[in-house]
């Protein structure tokens, strides 16, 4: 096969022959032959992986009318086009309630293959979307919230005064530990699975869910609610990225948008734990306040962050805010105002949230929508690889190779839920199946160490055993540990240069 068809880039030097560090001979054999690859990336296609990218939020209410009747597969946009929002999204977000998951005891609606729910996740998997969760208990706003079983069984409870039927059980009541945890664990027996979730928000209290203005039977029990709850989520999705929601009275039952003396240490206990972050007020200066930043960057490149923009645009004056500079009748600020206060914290993930928002974005701001899919989360490739085009079998040799992150996220190999489960690895590929007849993982890879605008080096020894003497292709890809060393992470190569499976060619070698 003509070579050039495994070379990624019109640049090729081929490097002079000698001796690579750490052997690469047999004795008596020749000098190791190399060449030396410098690839092009793909800068600008939507290359979707784990905790990168847009969320795209879904309604409690959902019913299969949802895309048709929010143009959503067929979103018309600033430039003119029509778009499916889906294929801009990583993920799909749901918020609901404890009561819509388990309306009685024990009955789970992802149990029932006719419920709105079942069908919602099968719709959202035909689009390539995975799912992710907050559960609200709080009825405070939006009525019952908890189901009544659990109220019948002698939960306490207390109500907005107003709505007499609108309950919400104390945290730190015993009944609605008992039961929440044994519907939690339910929960997780069903979405602790890779293939179907993406996050999950591990706290859900307060109003709205997002941890804020708790009610507790003893307000002494604060940090103990806070540790149980955590602990609870933590056990349940082993597998998947928990987040919290760094607000500054977090679990508290004041929100006056002052700091409170313990937030800090409540926050960082969960995130030394293994939680990752999100936010509700991105674009709202006034509730973004200087702590939320220096608390995000505090976590900068240890923790990803997911956002939440803060204003919806048909209920919130936006413009009366002068610290936010928004002009009304300006929708296009807000989304603006939003996009650079995320690169500013180097958010992994940002939202199209329903209400308008999703068209807001479209319309008034499909630029950062693009933009955003090329310079935000993280974004991966070789961009220069040196590999033996003639060695030995059985000889060790060396492969050096650079990464760029093209993005201001990182990739959060580093959370105890992936466990540096994706590595760089090598194969060597079948010249006609292009199937991989030998992978060679890069133990002592980090990719959270890859950073933008701070290239990573490497040089690999690896030995050529395990597979007969023949010619072979050189690939490069991101593969998942968990699953037998298949690629797990999408590089940003052009598509032309990748296998089916998603290793990228690099060269044509010959094992003798």
């Amino acid at each position: 096969m003509k070579r050039h068809l495994y070379i990624l880039s019109a640049v090729l030097a081929i490097v002079s022959c000698g001796k690579e560090n750490g052997g690469g001979e047999q004795p008596g054999s020749e000098d190791v032959k190399t060449e030396q690859v410098r690839l092009t990336p793909d800068r600008t296609s939507i290359i979707k992986n784990p905790l990168t990218g847009w969320v795209l939020y879904v309604g409690r209410q959902w019913n299969d009318t949802f895309w048709s009747s929010q143009n959503y597969d067929a979103m018309p946009t600033s430039d003119g086009t029509t778009v499916k929002v889906s294929d801009y999204a990583t993920c799909a977000y749901l918020r609901t309630s404890w009561k819509n998951l388990e309306p009685t005891e024990g009955n789970y609606v992802w149990k029932d293959p006719a419920s709105n729910f079942s069908k919602l996740v099968a719709s959202l998997r035909a689009r390539g979307l995975k799912m992710s969760f907050r559960v609200v208990v709080d009825g405070r706003d939006q009525g019952l919230n908890t189901p009544e079983y659990v109220f019948n069984a002698g939960c306490a409870y207390y109500t907005d005064g107003t709505h007499t039927t609108w309950k919400s059980p104390y945290p730190d009541d015993p009944v609605f530990q008992e039961k929440y945890a044994k519907f939690i664990r339910a929960f997780g027996e069903e979405f602790n699975d890779p293939d179907k979730t993406e996050f999950v928000d591990g706290y859900g209290l307060g109003l709205w869910g997002e941890g804020h203005t708790l009610i507790y039977k003893d307000n002494a029990n604060k940090a103990a609610v806070f540790d149980w709850i955590t602990d609870l989520y933590l056990e349940a999705f082993s597998r998947i990225p928990l987040v919290m929601n760094y607000h500054n009275t977090i679990g508290d039952p004041i929100n006056d948008n002052k700091l409170k003396a313990d937030t800090e240490t409540l926050l960082d206990r969960c995130v030394e734990k293994g939680y990752s972050l999100r936010n509700d007020a991105f674009g709202m200066h006034t509730y973004y306040t200087k702590w939320h930043q220096g608390y995000a960057a505090k976590w900068f490149y240890k923790r990803p962050i997911v956002m939440e923009g803060g204003f919806v645009l048909n209920t919130h004056r936006y413009w009366i805010y002068p610290e936010d500079g928004y002009r009304e009748g300006h929708p296009e600020d807000v989304r603006r105002g939003e996009y650079e206060q995320s690169g500013e914290s180097h958010v992994n993930m940002m939202d199209f949230r329903t209400n308008g928002e999703i068209q807001s974005w479209f319309k008034d701001a499909f630029d950062l929508v693009k933009k955003f899919n090329q310079e935000g989360g993280y974004r991966l490739y070789p961009d220069q690889i040196t590999v033996p085009v003639e060695a030995f079998h059985g000889a060790d040799v060396s492969i050096s190779h650079r990464w760029v992150n093209l993005g201001w996220g990182y990739c959060p190999v580093n959370i105890p839920q992936w466990n540096q489960k994706y590595k760089v690895a090598f194969a060597l590929l079948d010249r006609t199946t292009e199937e991989p007849v030998k992978v060679f993982v890069c133990e002592d890879t980090d990719l959270s160490q890859w950073l933008q605008a701070k290239p990573t080096s490497y040089k690999s020894t690896i030995k050529l055993s395990g597979f007969p003497a023949g010619r072979y292709t050189w690939a490069v890809g991101l593969v998942d540990r968990t699953r037998d060393n298949a690629i797990g992470l999408n590089m940003s190569v052009k598509e032309s240069f990748l296998t089916k499976d998603g290793w990228a060619r690099i060269a044509d070698v010959t094992i003798k």
